[in-house]
């Protein structure tokens, strides 16, 4: 790009307005302000169920390595790359090199899946208990509700 057309390119920019960055946004359907991030136990409990199911999914039916095995433990995918390169086909060494790629990125996906299950099972409880500890904190001896003014103490 030439130093002339670098010069007409800021000036134009200069001329439409603000040179800064602008994020697109959806319209706030409440007329003003930012939306708070609101999340139920029950939107959590269905991501981690989702993830919790497609682990067990993944394990049984994207096994490539272990299907087909064979009493050495080998699957029908890496005994054909072994019979193959054994035959001398450089595809046998491409098989099996796919295997091991496969079988690596399927635990990668395996272990992310258990990850989110988890930690959203302890979000849950966490936030639970935290809940717990709230509402005992802020009720009297005697089981009964704060005042506001009281309650505004908290907030300052």
């Amino acid at each position: 790009m030439a130093w002339e057309e670098w010069d007409q390119l800021k000036s134009r920019a200069a001329e439409r307005g603000s040179t800064g960055m602008q994020l697109n946004q959806v319209p706030d359907a409440g007329g003003g302000g930012g939306r708070e991030l609101v999340v139920n136990d029950d939107d959590l409990g269905a991501v981690g169920r989702e993830a919790f199911e497609m682990h067990g999914d993944l394990q049984k039916q994207a096994d490539v390595a272990g299907m087909g095995m064979n009493k050495e433990g080998s699957g029908s995918t890496m005994q054909a790359a072994t019979e193959l390169t054994s035959s001398n086909f450089a595809m046998g060494s491409g098989l099996s090199l796919t295997v091991e790629m496969w079988t690596s990125q399927l635990n990668s996906l395996l272990d992310a899946c258990a990850l989110i299950s988890n930690h959203l099972d302890y979000s849950k409880k966490l936030h639970a208990k935290d809940d717990v500890e709230i509402e005992a904190a802020i009720k009297g001896r005697d089981g009964s509700g704060r005042s506001v003014s009281e309650l505004d103490k908290y907030f300052k």
